[in-house]
């Protein structure tokens, strides 16, 4: 009875090396699947990312191009008003009280209006 004995002991020692040795390629292509879902993962943050990148670099372009091409066509427009009031401002001091008053309101709204035009695009840019 001894060598039923030793087989049994033998095959029961293989089949534990088997179990053990199935239990480590199990815990193996685990870790390899977790690792690779992990790179999966990165991967597509990433390619999310860019894109997004991509499109705030160019928002930032077009904001900086219209900041510049506001500050250009209020440059010219300063420039006309300036000429303008040259011009107009001997003339109002030859109206009449009421409409030399009524010409001063028209300024000062237009000059009030301009400065909240220029605070709504100097946010718009920035």
């Amino acid at each position: 009875m001894p060598d039923i004995n030793e087989t049994i002991s033998t095959a029961a020692k293989e089949v534990a090396t088997a179990a053990r040795d199935l239990g480590y390629v199990v815990i193996g292509a685990s870790v390899i699947g977790l690792q690779k879902a992990q790179v999966r993962r990165q991967e597509i943050r990433k390619n999310l990312a860019d894109p997004l990148a991509e499109a705030e670099q160019r928002l930032d372009g077009v904001r900086s191009d219209l900041a510049a091409v506001f500050q250009e066509a209020d440059a010219r427009v300063e420039e006309v008003i300036e000429r303008v009031e040259a011009v107009f401002v001997p003339l109002e001091d030859r109206l009449p009280e009421p409409a030399r008053d009524l010409a001063k309101q028209l300024h000062t709204q237009a000059r009030e209006a301009r400065a909240q035009l220029r605070d709504l695009v100097a946010s718009f840019a920035a």
